[in-house]
């Protein structure tokens, strides 16, 4: 019998991030395909703006709600509400913090969700630190088969439980096959924060106007991630629409936005970095160019993409290459091309099932603990107000009721200020301290 006491499973998303939001939402669809969805934004810098939302609507999935709340707001909210699946789609610390504060909200229940965390796209950083900050999870979420087994061997490396890892794939893969479109299309796929330098910025910019101005007969976009003061899942310091004004682009360069679905039902060569953009092209068979200008390095997170046959560099795009993918390296990782989409989630779906069935789930028994990070947990929980028993601390506004419009105003006003201080006053301190 399930958590809830509705028809209709009942599934809550709680994300901290346009991106993780996306994942979220569409991996809640994926895994309870008609069941009723609700959103919970987690109250920060990078809180998702209406616009930002409304892409998950453009990708076809439609939540039944959407709120944004604190961590205790949100936990208060799971000790009244009863769902049948929780999705926790936040950055590896938020998942730990909520975790704990799960156990503490659930305690003495007799039945309690299936809780569910993973990855929004490529893992190419931090794979011990995020994993073991998702551990506890019912289900940890691996996008590919290749992940599935670093993720494996990560916890049984460290002697914990490696059974909640599941194989999935990314939610937001689909779309129609590529077919060649007219004029011919370049897409760059752009990123907040890969790569960071100004210099390596403007290189790419200017490379990618270049390569408008020798085409001509060709359409170049620049896929933009966020408009302007609009916050993602990673800070964007330097804004390529800032970047370009002075590089006097030609006509047929133009700056996107929007839903990539949309962009790449027109696009003939995707070109990046290292964004998951690239396997969302792969997937549709768009011939996909992971740029090594800048070399293949972790700190791109282009060293994820060796093996793929997509490694190029822009002088040979412009020369006419066109980039083939390896099949072998696709279809480890977490391309999913064909059929193979279709029954991606089957696995993740016969869990949550089993585990809803019988008694249901028992009590969240994450890696780290009182015993095993007693110098590393305490502070972590404390940062989202959070004890050491999952408890909201003493004096946390909204542990077990609803903010007061004056308060939503107050609160309203600080996110602004805050914002304006992580996108405009703290890029031009730290350049300061370069000069």
């Amino acid at each position: 019998m399930p958590a809830s006491t509705s028809k209709s499973p009942r599934v809550a998303v709680l994300a901290d991030s346009d991106t993780r939001w996306k994942w979220g939402a569409l991996t809640a669809h994926r895994l309870v395909p008609g069941g009723r969805l609700d959103g919970h934004l987690l109250r920060g810098r990078a809180t998702p703006t209406p616009r930002q939302l409304g892409e998950v609507d453009e990708a076809g999935v439609r939540p039944d709600s959407v709120t944004e709340a604190t961590a205790a707001e949100f936990l208060a909210t799971m000790a009244r509400e009863r769902y049948d699946v929780v999705v926790l789609a936040l950055v590896g610390g938020g998942v730990q913090a909520m975790l704990h504060g799960l156990t503490h909200a659930w305690r003495g229940r007799e039945r309690r969700p299936v809780v569910v965390t993973g990855y929004v796209g490529v893992v190419y950083e931090k794979l011990t630190d995020g994993l073991l900050l998702r551990h506890g999870a019912d289900l940890v979420l691996a996008n590919s088969r290749r992940d599935a087994e670093r993720f494996r061997a990560v916890y049984e490396g460290v002697g914990a439980d490696a059974s909640a890892v599941v194989e999935v794939a990314l939610p937001f893969l689909g779309g129609a096959p590529y077919r060649p479109a007219d004029p011919y299309t370049v897409v760059f796929a752009a990123q907040p924060s890969v790569p960071a330098a100004r210099a390596d910025r403007v290189y790419l910019l200017e490379r990618l106007v270049r390569h408008a101005r020798r085409h001509p007969d060709r359409e170049v976009l620049l896929k933009l991630r966020s408009r302007p003061g609009e916050h993602t899942t990673h800070v964007e310091e330097l804004p390529y629409q800032k970047l370009v004004r002075g590089l006097r682009p030609p006509a047929n360069f133009r700056l996107v936005y929007g839903h990539m679905g949309e962009v790449l039902d027109r696009a003939d060569l995707l070109v990046t970095v290292s964004s998951t953009a690239a396997l969302e092209g792969l997937h549709r068979g768009v011939p996909t160019a992971v740029l090594t200008d800048l070399g293949v390095r972790e700190a791109l997170g282009n060293h994820h993409f060796v093996g793929s046959g997509c490694l190029v560099s822009w002088d040979r795009l412009d020369a006419g290459r066109v980039p083939v993918a390896d099949p072998r390296w696709t279809q480890r990782n977490g391309v999913a091309p064909g059929d193979a989409y279709d029954t991606a989630f089957d696995a993740a779906r016969g869990r949550i099932a089993v585990l809803l069935g019988g008694t249901g789930p028992g009590v969240l028994a994450p890696y780290y603990g009182a015993r095993t990070a007693p110098g590393y947990l305490p502070g972590l929980l404390a940062r989202y107000h959070l004890g050491v028993d999952g408890a909201p601390l003493a004096g946390v506004p909204g542990g077990g009721r609803a903010s007061g419009p004056v308060r939503q105003v107050v609160r309203r006003a600080a996110r602004g200020a805050y914002r304006h201080g992580v996108q405009r006053v703290a890029p031009v301190v730290r350049r300061l301290g370069e000069l």
